[in-house]
């Protein structure tokens, strides 16, 4: 899996409803991990790829930023993070 941030600025309680119309509009399934920090500047919206070529074709598409603009979010920083080697959600372990 491949790891992105995406750096949305802006007061967060206003981004936070457009992020939530965001994640209304993928498909069931569509999302496997993604965590929404509240930062100083708005909001990181820490997200997974099946792969860094999923990522990259992902972003490039027409429709990621028609994405964001229709549920009312600034266009964001994107962060290209890196390869997820480990996680861990719980007690639920993922290598």
């Amino acid at each position: 899996m491949f790891l992105t941030a995406y750096h949305f600025d802006g007061d967060p309680a206003e981004l936070l409803p457009g992020y939530h119309r965001l994640l209304d509009g993928f498909p069931p399934g569509a999302v496997v991990l993604q965590l929404c920090t509240v930062t100083e500047r708005g909001l990181t919206v820490f997200d997974t790829c099946p792969s860094r070529e999923t990522f990259e074709e992902f972003i490039a598409g027409a429709m990621f930023g028609e994405s964001v603009a229709a549920a009312g979010l600034p266009g964001p920083r994107i962060e290209p993070v890196g390869e997820l080697r480990h996680t861990v959600v719980g007690e639920a372990v993922s290598r």
